[in-house]
């Protein structure tokens, strides 16, 4: 298991079942690695801060079988490093990133592929 502060998605039904229910979905699935770990922590900040309320943060752990839902997708196929980086709107993937990233580069994907807009 990974030790994070996000909400883990162990079985593939559970991630089936986030994606379903939750508009806005970011899922880290790694490991407790160096190129990992500063993925969760930002996603951790993010949360803690609370300017992403509309977005649900998990994390999967990658050597877990349940985790093919991630590994098999079509996004995924080039990817050369962890942890794979999925955001999901209304349960379709709209981006997926691998490797470490930035909360620059974090936040600069939530703010265009989750913007929230403002209702008159």
């Amino acid at each position: 298991m990974l030790t994070t502060n996000l909400e883990h998605l162990l079985k593939a039904d559970e991630h089936a079942k986030a994606i379903k229910e939750n508009e806005n979905v970011m899922v880290c699935c790694g490991r407790m690695g160096p190129m990992c770990i500063p993925v969760y922590g930002i996603m951790e900040e993010l949360q803690e801060e609370g300017n992403y309320k509309h977005v649900k943060f998990y994390d999967m752990e990658f050597d877990n079988p349940e985790s093919h839902v991630i590994r098999n997708l079509p996004e995924v196929r080039n990817f050369m490093g962890i942890p794979f980086t999925i955001y999901y709107k209304n349960g379709k993937v709209v981006e997926a990133t691998s490797s470490i990233q930035t909360k620059d580069k974090i936040t600069g994907i939530l703010d265009k592929v989750f913007a929230v807009t403002e209702k008159a």
